[in-house]
């Protein structure tokens, strides 16, 4: 490990040329190499014009070269969360151009080769970032960071963690395009001279090849370390392991339990969001019910809102925050004071009117989870008509999903409603369930209030999964009697339509793996037999990364019944 650089002067002060800065595929990027990709981007940025672009890059090299020569050009960059058009689509009317990833019809900003090198130091107040919540309850909303706010949050992390993880270089699960990624994975590495990994590893097999050849730290999330399957060989990688940090959330039991068990230890847990930065840190390496401890320069206290029922909510006052001298930010969350830090007691209490009275959607999936029937529960309002219901998605247990097998879902459907009642007004019961193997997750580990309202849209199958591995997937699923999609094909005989089982392939497929954006082309399409309503199916899933290749292919219990693929290209970073 190198001497600390602060971020505003890491390219001025600088480092050997010959230091090692990242690993790609077996080979060294060095510190000359990151000075005139730097350099190149920021004669890019400069000779496009605009202070505020947008910047999507799946290599974490180029990101960070083209981050860092996008500060040194003075821009502002902003970070979607991922490269979906829609995504990209909703930057246009905020930002004056792309890199890497751009929407239909636009050029992205590419470096600029044999550009001039030589950096001067970069102002603290600097509009450097801004960043987008993961929109776990609405909308994101954009949270705008000085380089000052990033550059004292380096500090810290390197003053709470650089003894202890040495000079190892640092492998990663999560995205640097969100706030937790862009800071572990990105910023503290460079200022501490600390190589990084060019790539995610999305697989726990990934990880487990990853940490063969020697030392590593690996930032992670609850979402991936919860998934973490015993059949691996773990043992072969858990002695090279030097660090393990998580953050998004609070890691449940069974998860904790399987890092210290498959791991060799428990993770470093940061607590924060987009809009305070780094609060609190915990490692619970024998306790389960470990406090969380304040990072320093750190305030935080309870019962400061002065909204109903908030006597205990957490409030943060942080140099990690750009709010005026003496404020404080009032979090979602609610604490309860212990010396040196605090305990979480939940999230706040979403409350929604429902019939003329208040329901605690909160209250709910607590009451849900203590059925003993569900791990973990979303309740959600759903649109229906002109009222609104209440939906849940659940990832039931051992107990919950041998009841469905037993009596079908309603079965479990009823079982839920019976164990809420003796809480709940019976108008405000949920009507419409989802379960699931597990909560689908954003590249930041949340479940968003839309990707949950999406299991619900009619036109979507509901699936299960059978085999998960990192190129193949096998799901149950039904093509049910109410699909919109048997309407009118054909009258008095329906049949599922041969585009839907292909637009099916490819839904799912997305869900499953990092797929291009752009769809090219179809090959070897087969139809063999149709798909009448209630038919039970079988869908594998073969994802071909090096050719943009997604196989599928549509079984039952009466044969085969549609095969392909589909052809992927564009890129995704």
């Amino acid at each position: 490990m190198g001497e600390p650089l602060a971020l505003e002067h890491l390219l001025v002060h600088g480092r050997p040329a010959g230091y090692p800065v990242a690993h790609r595929e077996g080979q060294v990027l060095d510190f000359a190499a990151l000075r005139a990709r730097v350099a190149g981007w920021r004669a890019a940025f400069a000779a496009h014009g605009g202070t505020r672009h947008a910047l999507f890059l799946e290599d974490t090299f180029e990101f960070a070269a083209a981050l860092l020569g996008a500060w040194h050009a003075g821009v502002c960059i902003y970070l979607p969360a991922d490269a979906r058009p829609a995504t990209l689509d909703a930057l246009r009317a905020q930002v004056e151009g792309f890199a890497g990833r751009a929407p239909a019809g636009v050029t992205a900003i590419a470096p600029l080769p044999d550009a001039d090198g030589a950096f001067r130091a970069l102002a603290p107040e600097l509009a450097a970032l801004v960043v987008y919540t993961s929109g776990s309850s609405g909308e994101p909303t954009a949270i705008p960071k000085r380089l000052s706010q990033l550059s004292r949050e380096v500090v810290t992390l390197g003053a709470l963690f650089d003894a202890e993880a040495g000079d190892v270089p640092v492998l990663a699960t999560v995205s640097h395009q969100h706030i937790y990624g862009l800071l572990f994975r990105v910023l503290w590495p460079l200022a501490s001279g600390r190589p990084f990994d060019a790539h995610a590893l999305p697989y726990p097999e990934d990880v487990v090849a990853a940490l063969r050849p020697g030392p590593a730290l690996l930032v992670a999330s609850p979402a991936h370390l919860k998934r973490l399957p015993p059949s691996l060989d773990w043992a072969s990688a858990r002695g090279h392991l030097r660090g393990l940090f998580s953050s998004g959330g609070p890691l449940g039991p069974e998860a904790l339990q399987a890092c210290r068990d498959l791991l060799g230890r428990a993770p470093v847990e940061v607590y924060g969001s987009s809009e305070t930065g780094g609060v609190a840190w915990r490692r619970r390496d024998t306790d389960d019910a470990a406090s969380w401890r304040v990072m320093p320069g750190v305030q935080v206290r309870t019962g400061a809102d002065p909204g109903p029922g908030a006597d205990d909510v957490l409030a943060v006052r942080s140099p990690h925050l750009d709010l005026p001298e003496g404020a404080w930010f009032t979090t979602e969350d609610r604490a309860r004071p212990v010396p040196g830090g605090f305990e979480l007691l939940g999230r706040r209490d979403r409350l929604l009117k429902l019939e003329e009275k208040r329901v605690s959607l909160s209250a709910m999936e607590r009451a849900l989870v203590d059925s003993g029937l569900v791990r973990e529960a979303r309740v959600l309002p759903l649109a229906d008509g002109h009222r609104v219901t209440l939906a849940v998605v659940a990832v039931p247990d051992a107990a919950g999903w041998r009841l469905q097998e037993a009596g079908g879902r309603r079965s479990l459907n009823q079982a839920l409603r019976e164990k809420l009642a003796p809480h709940f007004e019976s108008s405000a019961l949920p009507r419409r369930f989802r379960y699931l193997e597990a909560m689908p997750v954003n590249p930041q580990g949340k479940s968003t209030e839309a990707a949950l309202a999406a299991l619900f849209d009619p036109r979507r199958p509901s699936f299960r999964v059978m085999e998960r591995a990192p190129d193949r997937v096998l799901l149950s699923l039904e093509a049910q009697e109410g699909s919109p999609y048997f309407e009118g094909h054909f009258p008095g005989t329906p049949i599922l339509p041969g585009v839907v089982q292909v637009d099916w392939a490819l839904l799912l497929g997305r869900e499953h793996f990092a797929l291009p954006p752009d769809f090219l082309r179809l090959e070897t399409l087969k139809f063999q037999q149709v798909i009448p309503p209630g038919t039970h199916l079988t869908l594998e899933l073969t994802w071909a990364a090096e050719s943009g290749r997604l196989g599928f292919k549509l079984t039952s219990d009466a044969g085969a019944h549609a095969s392909g693929r589909i052809v992927l290209g564009g890129g995704v970073g």
